[in-house]
Parts: structure tokens; C-alpha cells; sequence
């Protein structure tokens, strides 16, 4: 059993990957081709903005989206202790420092109670993460942001497709950023990533960073970075593209029958993934929470049926996090996550009989 089936995926859309790919390989335009535009305007469709702008990485479109606010040495930026590390690793990168808040316990999202009390003169930016494919509380975010003159950057590595109150994620804030990581629900087989906005000077800034700080060959105006996404990459996620609706359906449907099943099973306080009121849930994880979850884990092992621990520390237990002072007992709601939370197999493709597997297994396990 795979833990996410790319390949599976890959044999259901093999015709129109491999022919976009063949097209790419025919033109030769390997840097910024016609498949780079291409997708850029798709995806911008899809969110319902005027720009996207495609980049190499997830984490590079974070950093590029810094660095196009204007955000460095001396800059403080608010965001949560319970991600993978590129969303606070890009505020230090700039020069500036993570700020980190609590999360919600049913969500894993930013408690927005705890945004206003963090932010000082040198409060810059906000950055909420979408974890694990839902939306947090962003109207609330964006009215603290407003009040204090702060830009938002939302960090969608997880939640593309995504809908909070009828509105995508990556289209509700300053910018959005994602990711097309091969295991993220719109992955290409590579990394890649991309950024959306609706001002169109922020998206000519990020542009021109992406691209050694000029929108013009010889001419650079910033000092940017090579962030550019591969032609190759973007062949390979318009090929999945028109599917990408289908797949998020199933993955709900996936879900609700994990719910029902696990539920009854599990004895915790947010045991299966919560979705809050107006959202609709990606299911980039599928994540719950277990007792003794190493035990449980080495037992599910023992039966084939592979997990993952999203994330088994908080950034403020991570070494390079050290010097901003943080210590155990400052987040306790993200800290109790980190040791309960197993996310189970979860992909498009995902059998009725594989499911009944890994909830048998579970079961066995508890």
C-alpha cells in the first residue's frame, strides 16, 4: 500500500502527461516556455486573481514573496510553530525573525485570538499557514492585518483547491503561496511552486525577483534569485490540471468514509480532522490523533500500512530556532499536537479495500 499513490495517479493520465512533456521536448523552450505562461494564466483563473507567478519551489515563492514586501534585517514576521520548516526558514532567510503564536486545536490553524498580542513596532507581515489542506480564519487575519498596516502572505503549500466561505485559497490575501511538491494534492515530479496576487506592482516585484531581479534580459532592478519554475514542471501540471477537481472530490469522499469509520475508534479530543464553518478541506493529510502514537505506529508498520507525522516538532524545538528564545510550555496546544497527531494513507486513488485495511489495522492497533 502506498502512502500517496503517484503512480497510480501517473497510469490514469499517462496519454496527456507524456504527450505534454513530448511538446516541451519538441520546442525546446526549457526556461520559461509557453507551458510556464500557460499555467500562469490557468491558475490564475482557477483562483479568481490577476496574477500568478510561477516559481522553482514552494519555499522559493515564500522567500520571493518576502522579499517583494520589502521585508528584511530588523522585520519581525507572525506566523505558527506547528509547519514544515520553510515557512519560518524563508523569514530568516530575509533577515527578519519568526514570531510564532499558537494554533487551534481542531484545525491546526493560527489561533487569530493570538495574532494582536504578538505584534510590536516591528511587525511586518503576517504569514498563516493553510496546514493540512483547510483554510484558517482569514477574514479575521486580513481585519488584524488592516488595523495594523500588515501585509498578509498566506503559506498554501497544502491547501490549493481549497475554499473558505466560497473564496479559493491563495486569492484572499496580499499574496498566496503554494506548492507543486510531487506528494501536495497539485503536484508536478519535481519541485515547484507559485504565487498569486491581485497588485499588480507586487507581482511585477515578484516577478523580476524570481528571475535574477529583472523583468528584462541585462536589467536588473532588484536583487533577486534564480526561482524560476521548469517548462518540463509546468507540461506536467497542466496535464493534471483538468482533473484536479475530480481528484479534491474524491478526496472528500475519502475523508467522510475515514471519518465514520474512525471515529467510534479514537478517544481524543479532536481525533479526526475537524473542518471549520465555511471551509472545504483538500485533505492533503488525512491527520488524527493517537495515544502511545509510536506504539501505534510500529504497529501499523507490522501490518503493511505505511504513516507519516506531520510534524513530530514544533520550529520552536529545532535547533536553528534556538537563539529566538523559545522555550517548551510557550505553545502548548502545538506541542501536544506534535506527539499525538498520525496522518493516515490518503490519495485520490485510494481503494475502499485499502481503507478497510488501514481502519482494520488501526483498530488492532488500539
Amino acid at each position: 500500500m502506498q502512502f500517496i499513490d503517484l503512480q497510480a495517479q501517473y497510469r490514469a493520465y499517462r496519454d496527456e502527461i507524456q504527450r505534454r512533456i513530448q511538446t516541451v521536448l519538441e520546442h525546446g523552450q526549457f526556461i520559461l516556455g509557453p507551458e510556464v505562461r500557460e499555467l500562469e494564466t490557468e491558475l490564475a483563473r482557477y483562483v479568481g486573481v490577476r496574477h500568478c507567478i510561477t516559481a522553482a519551489s514552494g519555499t522559493d515563492s515564500l522567500e520571493i514573496a518576502l522579499r517583494a514586501l520589502g521585508i528584511g534585517p530588523g522585520d519581525e514576521v507572525i506566523t505558527t510553530p506547528f509547519t514544515w520548516i520553510s515557512t519560518a526558514e524563508t523569514i530568516a532567510l530575509v533577515g527578519a525573525r519568526p514570531v510564532f503564536v499558537d494554533i487551534q486545536p481542531d484545525t491546526y490553524n493560527i489561533d487569530p485570538d493570538l495574532i494582536e498580542p504578538a505584534i510590536t513596532p516591528r511587525t511586518r507581515a503576517l504569514m498563516p499557514v493553510s496546514l493540512f489542506g483547510q483554510m484558517p480564519d482569514i477574514e479575521r487575519i486580513n481585519e488584524i492585518a488592516a488595523r495594523h498596516g500588515l501585509a498578509v502572505i498566506e503559506d498554501a503549500a497544502q491547501s490549493f483547491g481549497a475554499t473558505r466561505h466560497g473564496r479559493r485559497s491563495c486569492g484572499v490575501t496580499t499574496v498566496g503561496s503554494t506548492s507543486f511538491f510531487p506528494a501536495k494534492p497539485l503536484g508536478c515530479y519535481g519541485d515547484g511552486g507559485a504565487l498569486f496576487t491581485n497588485d499588480d506592482a507586487l507581482a511585477d516585484r515578484m516577478r523580476a525577483i524570481r528571475n535574477h531581479g529583472g523583468l528584462q534580459r541585462h536589467h536588473h532592478t532588484l536583487v533577486g534569485m534564480n526561482g524560476r519554475f521548469d517548462t518540463l514542471q509546468a507540461a506536467v501540471v497542466l496535464a493534471k490540471l483538468p482533473h484536479f477537481d475530480e481528484e479534491l472530490r474524491n478526496r472528500e469522499r475519502i475523508a467522510r468514509r475515514y471519518d465514520a469509520a474512525l471515529r467510534p475508534l479514537l478517544n481524543l479530543p479532536h481525533a479526526v480532522p475537524a473542518v471549520a464553518p465555511g471551509n472545504t478541506h483538500v485533505y492533503a493529510q488525512y491527520t488524527i490523533r493517537v495515544p502511545n502514537r509510536d506504539q501505534v505506529t510500529a504497529k501499523l508498520k507490522q501490518q503493511g500500512i505505511p504513516t507519516a507525522v506531520y510534524y513530530p516538532k514544533c520550529l520552536h524545538e529545532q535547533p536553528v530556532f534556538r537563539d529566538l528564545g523559545y522555550r517548551w510550555g510557550d505553545f502548548p496546544v502545538a506541542e501536544q499536537a506534535s506527539r499525538e497527531v498520525l496522518s493516515l494513507p490518503m490519495h485520490p486513488f485510494l481503494s475502499e479495500a485499502d481503507q478497510d485495511r488501514v481502519v482494520h489495522a488501526l483498530a488492532t492497533a488500539l
